[in-house]
């Protein structure tokens, strides 16, 4: 205040007190005059803010559940946080209903995909919904038009959800293997098809293959990552291998995975990110009995990437038995569900195990950590709509 009168903070100011706050308090203060929400929506405004929040340490968990009772499956979202920068989850929001995608027994099967600048992208394969967790705006994406022609079967192999850098344009992918069904079924008729939501023009395409062939897509949920803006499948065919997806060329290749996890064994995998690195996680299969000697779970990080020869492993750990990893959380903690459906998480610093309140049907839980940003939902044929 200067001479009785309050002096006007310049915008830059502005700005960087914005940032400061969190995203509870900047979606308010959109409200209390039109050039703040002006401002809040301009796209330099929403970059730096995205910038701004990455190089923090301030993560968030979007955690789904499935829940069992009487027959009916319900599949509430919830919001968590850490409080005070330590290992502990407290809920911002909990128990929201995810609109438009299936119910029953196979919603525990639901695909999270991202982050994607803050963007999250849902789905039961068939249906799919983009959210920002942050500002809990979400859409529904319009159908893919492609439909099996009659006597054909369709199984879905893998989905992902991608930024193209070039273009600046998110996009969706879906990946299927179309086979004869019963009774015009012929083993010899099997084709792959590639199907991209771009979301600059609001519409889906067939993408092609090519000659090559390629590793079929596993499909589960923690066998996929979108990094260095391509997405990445564990998939299979005569051996383990890595099926890759470049969001601008629009391009599938392979990567290998190390030469020592490529021939099948009593383990599945986990791709996820950690110390920066693209990561291959081995652990023991939840359906089989293992021995002794397959009770350890190694962690490959690839040091340079897109080079074969730079994998090396980070860590072999004998953690409690799982049904499923979930996420990597602080850079240290690996986040797992047990088979009674419960979250557990493993300290690669100290080997230390424990539990949290957070549970579900088992097999049925998802979490994504993220941070918080005011990327908006792309508009288009279907509607913006918020929790």
């Amino acid at each position: 205040m200067m001479n009785g009168t309050i002096k006007k903070l310049s915008e830059d100011v502005e700005i960087y007190i914005f940032f400061k706050l969190p995203m509870k308090s900047i979606m308010r203060f959109k409200c209390v005059t039109k050039t703040w929400c002006n401002l809040m929506q301009l796209f330099s405004f929403i970059n730096l803010h995205h910038n701004y929040t990455s190089s923090k340490k301030d993560e968030f968990v979007l955690f789904k559940q499935s829940l069992k009772e009487q027959n009916v499956f319900t599949n509430p979202l919830s919001f968590l946080r850490t409080p005070n920068g330590d290992d502990d989850l407290d809920y911002i929001t909990r128990d929201l209903e995810v609109p438009y995608l299936s119910t029953g027994y196979g919603s525990i099967f639901h695909q999270f995909n991202g982050p994607c600048h803050g963007l999250i992208v849902l789905t039961d394969y068939v249906n799919f919904v983009i959210l920002n967790p942050a500002t809990r705006n979400y859409r529904l994406l319009p159908k893919s038009p492609f439909v099996c022609s009659r006597g054909f079967y369709r199984a879905i192999g893998g989905v992902g959800f991608v930024y193209d850098a070039i273009q600046r344009t998110y996009k969706v992918v879906r990946i299927s293997e179309i086979s004869g069904e019963e009774p015009f079924n012929d083993p010899s008729v099997v084709d792959w098809i590639g199907e991209v939501y771009d979301f600059s023009v609001d519409s889906w395409r067939n993408l092609p293959f090519g000659e090559e062939e390629f590793p079929w897509p596993y499909n589960c949920p923690f066998a996929e990552m979108y990094y260095k803006g391509v997405f990445h499948w564990y998939a299979h065919r005569n051996l383990v291998a890595i099926l890759c997806f470049d969001s601008s060329t629009e391009v599938f290749r392979i990567m290998q995975v190390p030469e020592i996890c490529s021939l099948y064994d009593e383990k599945v995998h986990w791709l996820t990110i950690l110390d920066e690195c693209l990561t291959f996680i081995c652990y023991p299969d939840p359906r089989r009995v293992s021995s002794p000697l397959q009770e350890i779970t190694d962690i490959w990080i690839m040091k340079e990437y897109n080079v074969n020869d730079s994998w090396i492993k980070k860590f072999t750990i004998r953690c409690p038995p799982i049904e499923s990893p979930l996420a990597i959380w602080n850079d240290s903690l690996l986040l797992l569900q047990d088979k009674r459906g419960i979250v557990i998480s493993y300290n690669l610093n100290s080997d230390k195990v424990e539990e949290y309140k957070l549970h579900g049907y088992p097999g049925s839980l998802r979490i994504i950590v993220y941070k918080e940003s005011l990327m908006s939902i792309p508009k288009g044929s279907t509607q913006v709509e918020n929790y």
